[in-house]
């Protein structure tokens, strides 16, 4: 996903850094990926990026203004190959070359098999091969990656130092005091002594002080393929020579020993007319020249532009990331001491190179110290097999199971013949975590895949293993020998059946197809229910604490599903609870906690966002019976009456619609985003107040965001409640939310507005509505809450009963339902307990919790939160069901292409007709396709708020 975005980003820094411009000048776009590719090497804007790459590699790594940078084909090999044949001459026997690894086909160069010996073979080869050559002249060392000291240098006649030895293979590092006395011996002749490193590995990976980077930078040459030190596309290397270096490339061309290829060439002739006779200089070579800020020469065949502008687009990356290149050495050394405090502390694995000090800085290599592995044979099976596991391909066990890799397998493999088992790339562009994962990767990998080669050698002896459990699978926790039993307290159907009751249907066999018993009435003989198995007993119209309390006090049920019906706090429900919709205020067990689910011993959960539309729905049912303010039943009955003439009448019922006028929505949560979004349908203005962190995505979705209830009811036309009553503050009994819409929010709004309280009855301060409709600044309000009448006596009593008194002073004002906005439609409440009835088989099956309200429990474990597909925020689980659904996620992933394909086509073209075309050609595949995309997002319920 990572290299996705840096992929998308890198397309977008090429579009606004490399323009178009046509004859006189002018801005007419941006060069595109797609262009640059099409074998873009000569010319603008080709030559441009293969000048800001140099200039970037130049300053970033603080190679000096005095020494130029070559650049060409290949990885390091060409780039060494560069430059021994440049600056090794056959022809000038005074000439000694020392380089930092032993001679080949020695004893100690044995072990380190042939890409080790290569750098020294070429060496002693173009000695061997060469009319004047000598390859006694070439001295090597005793160990990988060793200087000697000035003095030994100076007594052996040494004119070239070529260090090969530090890093890549062997994973070890010069030392200080190594490089100081390397740098003594070049300030000992400059002139006549050149030191020249490979630093694939090395650089950006140098574990010394800063001034001592710097003197290397100035003093020596250096080559490397450049994307190892900072990553991009490989396939390029870059080279830095010293003036006396390039001094010695121009004096060994006069008097060559050996011909050069001509791609490899850095003094080629310098009048291009006359190849062979004239003469050769670095001036025309394919160098940058930090000083002039130009390059000299032109690179040889065709290269990659693409990755020459990936490489400054990483260096630019990594240096905003990292800091300077000072900052990556340091962080390299700090890598080192990550490794080493890690191996330190598992025994599993040593280091390969003991003394601390020479320990690589980019590069590790670790070796595996199982002293229960004998047979070397068995420890190579299972360092390979480990790699398998590492990589993408995984292992399969001999009993079939299959354990798919980890892709963790970044240069992981060691050299053939190095003593070491795994390498791996630790310098300062990764981060320390990367690193102590990468370790942990590795010592995990390698104890799988000791099981797996143990369990193979116990096959062949014919012990075998029965296969795990799935991975991912869920493990029943539920006893077979205990009956649960559920309690239903409230309708699962309101539309009514041919009997003329609730139909039930559904439900009943819903919970029948996954292997549960519906039952109508209470529990009876709990002795004769089948053990194993879930069995709902629907009671819905159980009411009163009376009622509900002799069945429920002492855990007859194990777990109940309610919905609007009160639950006493002394009921009983050992494994919890859903209340079918998101308020739990009526969830009042002490077995969770009561209604805020806090400090039980049992789960509470609800089904958030169920009737979330419904609910919605009805509330601007609720707005559009008085806005527009069109007198529908009176202009019904004079047509009925045949007392109408539209041409002289019409005018005296005059009214405005709803687009333009402004809806203060106060609470983001399911109900109130449903609510903006058909508001916005109506083209009216949305303004919400929720908590600070919803900001971003409120604006996201084309609505403002207001910072306090008086501030969004400013200018309204329209007030929408649905913030929820809050916490409940135990000691005063009052809930947080209770009275938030009161004067000052009622007197912010425009004269006669219209409210909608379809949320809880407690948030509207009556009194305050009151005040607001007897003054005229309310011209109706609408109002949705529970009330409950005692059948004995006839008192009422809920939150719906401070509202009847307002109906009598302000009649035709008010509307007034008994919370039947949201708990009269049947297929949200079908909906709604179907979900509950999978979250009680989940909570009673595995102890997984969804959409838990309060605190877990001990003993469980939450699945996250489940609503309806584009209802409420986007989860983790609703991308896991996405990501199930590959046809649709290819579908979108299609569309969404081709809308970021013409946007970024109109986003960076700046050429008034060639825009004109891309429209004229792309308006309706783009207006096809975001359609498309908008749908699908919505389909796959990927359309809202991101969970917190």
């Amino acid at each position: 996903m990572d290299s996705r975005l840096r992929r998308i980003a890198f397309d977008t820094w090429i579009e606004k850094t490399y323009r178009k411009f046509d004859d006189k000048g002018n801005d007419i776009g941006g060069f595109t990926t797609a262009e640059i590719s099409r074998s873009m090497h000569r010319g603008y804007p080709a030559d441009k990026i293969l000048t800001d790459m140099m200039r970037a590699i130049h300053r970033y790594f603080h190679f000096p203004k005095t020494n130029r940078m070559a650049v060409g084909l290949g990885g390091g090999h060409s780039g060494y190959t560069v430059c021994v044949q440049h600056l090794m001459n056959a022809n000038d026997a005074s000439q000694r070359v020392y380089v930092d690894t032993p001679r080949p086909e020695s004893d100690p160069a044995r072990a380190a098999g042939f890409f080790r010996q290569s750098w020294a073979t070429q060496l002693i080869e173009m000695q061997r091969f060469a009319e004047k050559g000598c390859e006694s002249r070439i001295h090597f060392a005793a160990s990988e990656g060793v200087i000697p000291t000035a003095a030994e240098l100076s007594a052996l006649g040494v004119s070239i130092f070529v260090g090969v030895g530090h890093e890549t293979t062997g994973a070890n590092a010069y030392t200080s005091r190594e490089i100081h006395e390397l740098l003594n011996w070049i300030d000992g002749d400059p002139a006549n002594r050149h030191a020249v490193f490979d630093a694939t590995s090395m650089l950006g990976a140098m574990p010394w002080e800063p001034a001592l980077v710097d003197a290397v930078m100035a003093k020596c040459c250096l080559f490397m393929p450049f994307q190892k030190a900072i990553g991009g596309v490989s396939g390029y290397f870059v080279a830095s020579f010293t003036p006396h270096a390039l001094a010695l490339v121009e004096k060994n061309q006069q008097d060559p020993s050996w011909a050069i290829p001509r791609q490899l060439k850095i003094a080629p002739p310098i009048d291009a007319r006359q190849p062979l006779s004239a003469k050769r200089s670095v001036d025309a070579g394919p160098f940058y020249d930090a000083a002039e800020d130009r390059m000299l020469g032109g690179v040889i065949n065709t290269y990659s532009a693409l990755a020459f502008a990936e490489t400054t687009f990483g260096l630019l990356q990594s240096e905003a990331r990292v800091g300077s290149v000072v900052e990556l050495n340091k962080r390299s050394a700090a890598n080192r001491a990550v490794i080493d405090g890690w191996v330190e502390s598992h025994p599993l694995f040593s280091l390969t190179v003991t003394d601390a000090e020479r320990r690589g800085a980019a590069v590790t290599l670790l070796k595996v110290e199982d002293a229960g592995i004998t047979d070397p044979a068995i420890h190579a099976r299972i360092i390979a097999r480990s790699k398998q596991l590492l990589g993408y391909e995984g292992f399969t066990h001999p009993n079939g199971a299959f354990e798919p890799g980890l892709d963790a397998a970044r240069y992981v493999n060691a050299f053939p013949g190095t003593p070491g088992d795994y390498r791996a790339w630790v310098g300062g562009i990764r981060e320390p975590s990367d690193i102590v994962a990468l370790l942990e990767n590795l010592q995990y990998a390698y104890l799988r895949a000791k099981i797996v080669v143990i369990e193979e050698e116990l096959a062949k002896q014919g012990v075998t293993f029965a296969a795990p459990v799935k991975a991912g699978a869920m493990v029943r926790k539920d006893d077979p020998e205990h009956a649960y039993t559920v309690l239903i307290a409230d309708l699962v159907g309101l539309r009514l059946g041919a009997d003329g009751e609730p139909d039930d249907s559904e439900i009943r066999t819903y919970v029948e197809k996954k292997g549960g018993v519906f039952r109508a009435g209470p529990i009876g003989d709990r002795a004769a229910l089948e053990k194993g198995r879930i069995h709902f007993f629907y009671q819905p119209n159980l009411s009163t604490e009376a009622e509900i309390l002799p069945q429920t006090d002492k855990g007859q049920y194990d777990a109940l599903i309610a919905a609007a019906t009160f639950i006493p706090k002394a009921s009983v429900f050992p494994f919890g609870g859903v209340r079918i919709g998101a308020g739990t205020g009526n969830m009042g067990s002490a077995s969770w906690g009561g209604g805020n689910g806090e400090g039980g011993a049992a789960p509470l959960m609800n089904t958030p966002g169920i009737n979330s539309r419904a609910t919605a729905q009805m509330a601007v049912k609720a707005i559009l019976k008085v806005v527009p303010d069109l007198p529908v039943d009176r202009l019904h009955q004079m047509v009925a009456n045949g007392d109408f003439d539209t041409g002289r009448q019409l005018k005296d019922f005059p009214t405005a619609k709803l687009e333009g006028r402004k809806i203060a929505i106060l609470g983001y949560g399911n109900i109130g985003r449903e609510v903006a979004k058909l508001a916005k349908a109506f083209g009216m203005k949305v303004v919400i107040y929720a908590r600070q962190h919803h900001q971003g995505w409120i604006e996201s979705e084309g609505f403002d965001y207001a910072a306090s209830p008086v501030e969004a009811a400013t200018g309204a036309d329209v007030l929408s409640v649905h913030i929820g009553l809050g916490r409940l503050d135990a000691a005063r009994g009052v809930y947080s939310n209770a009275g938030v819409v009161d004067t000052q929010v009622l007197a912010a709004m425009n004269d006669g507005a219209v409210l909608v309280n379809y949320d809880r009855g407690e948030v509207v301060d009556a009194a305050a509505l009151d005040q607001a409709l007897s003054s005229g600044k309310i011209a109706h309000a609408a109002i949705d809450a529970d009330l409950f009448k005692d059948a004995a006596t006839g008192k009422l009593s809920g939150p719906m009963v401070p509202y009847l008194p307002l109906e009598e002073r302000h009649k035709g004002k008010l509307e007034l339902l008994p919370h039947a906005a949201a708990d009269t439609d049947h297929p949200s409440r079908v909906t709604g307990a179907k979900q509950a009835v999978d979250q009680i088989f989940d909570v009673i099956r595995f102890k997984s919790v969804t959409n838990l309200k309060g605190d877990l429990p001990q003993g469980y474990v939450s699945a996250g939160g489940r609503t309806p597909a584009g209802i409420g925020r986007v989860t983790k689980r609703v991308v896991s069901e996405v990501s199930g659904n590959s046809e649709l996620l290819d579908e979108l992933r299609r569309t969404s292409e081709k809308v970021a394909a013409i946007v970024g086509a109109l986003s960076v073209v700046s050429d008034p007709s060639h825009r004109d075309r891309i429209i004229d050609r792309y308006t309706g595949l783009l207006a096809e396709n975001a359609g498309r995309q908008r749908a699908l997002l919505d389909q796959l319920g990927l359309y809202g708020p991101a969970a917190e």
